[in-house]
């Protein structure tokens, strides 16, 4: 069974009385429902899933749009290694991809990649070193827990801070020196 995670919305309206006679009307608004998408489908039983719906994301999640960005980051820094190993080794090719990065944006590297594979043989062959090194890096080198481990604490801190900041400015608590 396929879940979606949304409120249906006869649990999202709050004038449900009509209906107080079935009990999947007499659920709490904040119950999530499996849909069965094929058959229409609606359970009383709560998901399982303890996941939340997360609107505005129509053509992927924010996983998938993560994810993007992280192929996107591990693309710069790829383009980055692959300059630091040319400029001791390649100067000349070190200046040629100097001079495409300078003139290309970096935030799309699909793009960016297909632009530089039409330009000239050379950048041809140091796109293809971009791809390696960006999968190497992704698979082997990223530190996946890390980031996991910092994005929790990050986003931990900075929701206290942010309450810390305006609990003080809305107390109006004078000190007492």
């Amino acid at each position: 069974m396929e879940c979606c995670y949304r409120t249906p919305s006869f649990m999202q309206l709050p004038s449900s009385k009509p209906f107080s006679n079935n009990k999947i009307y007499n659920l709490p608004p904040t119950t999530l429902c499996r849909v069965h998408k094929s058959k229409r489908f609606v359970s009383s039983r709560p998901l399982r899933c303890q996941k939340m719906y997360v609107p505005g994301f129509g053509e992927a999640s924010p996983e998938a749009k993560a994810a993007m960005n992280l192929q996107n980051f591990f693309n710069y820094v790829a383009v980055r290694i692959v300059l630091a190993q040319l400029e001791s080794y390649n100067p000349e090719a070190y200046e040629e991809l100097m001079e495409f990065v300078s003139s290309h944006s970096l935030n799309n590297a699909d793009e960016f990649l297909k632009e530089m594979m039409r330009q000239s043989p050379g950048l041809k062959t140091l796109a293809l070193r971009i791809l390696e090194v960006r999968s190497a890096y992704a698979k082997r080198d990223f530190e996946w827990e890390n980031l996991k481990k910092l994005s929790f604490k990050m986003v931990d801190n900075a929701n206290t801070k942010l309450m810390r900041d305006y609990v003080l400015e809305t107390s109006h608590v004078e000190d007492a020196k």
